[in-house]
């Protein structure tokens, strides 16, 4: 098992920045890929970012050039890096992580929103 806990979200204007950070303990040996994905209201749960343990990084269109993420994998922690925010990035951002087995793991959600 793999257990997953975010922090840093909050609230900030648009134009401005917010780091979420993201720390595995348990079964993290077993980890391969990690990610952030986000929920607004009323809308299904999107993939933001994901990194690799070799640190190859994937990112949504909506996300690409405002968004880093980043893993230390010797703290088990990935982060995501926001800047030039926009209201429409406003949701509860999860972090995940997949095993080798493909197994799916889920953080509770920290809520990002960004005021007009």
């Amino acid at each position: 098992q793999v257990q997953l806990v975010e922090s840093g979200g909050g609230l900030v204007q648009a134009g401005g920045s917010l780091r979420l950070s993201c720390a595995a303990s348990g079964s993290v040996d077993n980890i391969n890929t990690m990610g952030w994905y986000r929920q607004a209201p009323g809308k299904q749960r999107e993939l933001v970012a994901t990194i690799t343990r070799g640190g190859t990084t994937s990112y949504a269109g909506s996300v690409k050039g405002r968004f880093t993420i980043s893993r230390d994998n010797a703290k088990n922690s990935v982060y995501l890096q926001m800047n030039s925010l926009k209201p429409e990035d406003t949701a509860v951002y999860y972090c995940n992580a997949i095993s080798r087995w493909l197994a799916y793991y889920w953080g509770q959600g920290t809520q990002v929103t960004v005021s007009s």
